[in-house]
């Protein structure tokens, strides 16, 4: 009989994580750092020694569980992470964090022995609730934006430095985190797909050949804050207004000249904001999409000048600020190749495909050989209460990640 996980137990793992941070009206609020994220972490790490893997911590938070290898270097690493956006849902993240240990426990179940050590990892804030995303990846590849993180400021508006003092780290941890990092042969990441393919296309497993790349702005529309009685309509400076046409206009030509590009207006913060007066500032966020890194930047720059141009045209100003940017980045072919062939042995359709989310993996393609296993989303939703999967589709994909696992770390 071929060697597989204990889907019961993966269960059990998950529903436990889940009552951490949920909310009794729906959802899960977990960012890192939160007092949720510190009981995860030590509710994970418990779980880890319970499972007799060596656990260690860096200087970015990051916690790794280790099976011993035949040799202390390169290591095989697998994982996600387990911090959430504000009311997301159970899955994301999680289940690639809970899969890889659940692979590491049914390895030593097995008295398999690994050429190279494995490790499970949690990496610390994907979800970019602090400070950019992949705080936590970022820092153990060693490719953070040190400028970002010395503005010590967060989306909580904390400082970024007292957050992560309460968690016994430091801004200098964090940019030494790099250097605690081991030589890493493979990384492979289970996730959910965050989108319907899958779904609908009633298949139990994505490969993802490429993660498409992102620009994440603050923004605003400046004009003049006037009563809003006696002021006619045509001497207004009205940056609500500003704001309302370019996020009209700006769809539209994202619809029109790019393809499957992505643009979309996350928060809107108008000021004064109130009854009675005309806005005279409209700030939102900016979130830019494509997989192709010429038309990503294309976009970029006609979104931005239409946005220039509706200011000037409204006798408005325009401001934007990047708080974050990563490129299109293909997926390993080797690994994809490996998971191809293990996944025909197991019986199993898969989809080859292109993710519009970024994940861990793509940071860490930067530094090794990385891959990334999809499952469907029920109904294509994430980042939401309503998140849901179906368990026999993760057991084959933990099972598709055991099986590579297990080709790896033969050597």
């Amino acid at each position: 009989m071929k060697r597989a996980i204990n889907l019961e137990r993966l269960r059990r793992d998950l529903e436990e994580l889940g009552q951490i941070g949920f909310n009794p009206k729906g959802g899960v609020s977990r960012p890192s750092f939160s007092q949720a994220d510190f009981e995860a972490r030590d509710w994970f790490k418990e779980k880890l020694r319970q499972a007799s893997l060596e656990v260690r911590e860096d200087g970015a938070g990051n916690i790794f569980g280790r099976l011993k290898g035949q040799q202390e270097e390169p290591i095989i690493l697998v994982g996600s992470h387990f911090d959430t956006v504000i009311n997301g849902g159970l899955f994301d993240g999680s289940c690639g964090v809970l899969a890889g240990l659940e692979c590491l426990r049914s390895l030593q179940e097995y008295n398999f022995n690994p050429a190279f050590p494995i490790e499970v990892v949690s990496f610390t804030d994907e979800e970019g609730n602090l400070v950019g995303d992949f705080l936590g990846s970022r820092a153990f590849t060693g490719f953070l934006n040190e400028e970002l993180l010395r503005k010590d400021q967060t989306h909580f508006g904390r400082p970024l430095s007292e957050i992560l003092k309460a968690a016994g780290l430091s801004l200098e941890s964090v940019l030494q985190a790099k250097n605690q990092a081991p030589k890493v042969l493979a990384y492979l990441e289970l996730h959910i797909e965050q989108g319907e393919n899958l779904d609908l296309e009633e298949i139990p497993i994505g490969l993802v050949t490429r993660i498409s790349g992102k620009r994440l702005y603050y923004a605003s529309f400046i004009g003049r804050s006037n009563h809003a009685g006696p002021t006619p309509l045509e001497l207004r400076q009205d940056a609500f207004l500003g704001l309302a046409d370019f996020a009209l206009r700006s769809t539209r030509l994202v619809a029109s000249e790019y393809e499957d590009g992505r643009l979309t207006i996350g928060r809107v913060q108008l000021h004064p904001g109130t009854f009675s007066v005309v806005a005279g500032q409209a700030d939102f966020t900016l979130d830019l999409r494509h997989s192709e890194k010429s038309s990503l930047k294309a976009m970029e720059e006609k979104v931005l000048a239409l946005a220039e141009e509706i200011a000037s045209a409204r006798a408005l100003s325009f401001h934007s600020q990047l708080v974050d940017s990563t490129e299109p980045t293909d997926m390993s072919v080797p690994l994809i190749s490996l998971l191809e062939e293990e996944a025909k042995n197991l019986n199993y359709p898969y989809l080859k495909m292109i993710s519009w989310a970024g994940h861990d993996a793509q940071i860490l393609s930067w530094k090794t050989d990385a891959a990334l296993i999809f499952i469907p989303s029920i109904n294509g939703i994430s980042h939401s209460p309503e998140e849901a999967i179906r368990w026999d589709d993760l057991e084959k994909g933990a099972n598709l990640l055991f099986q590579a696992i297990l080709r790896l770390a033969k050597g």
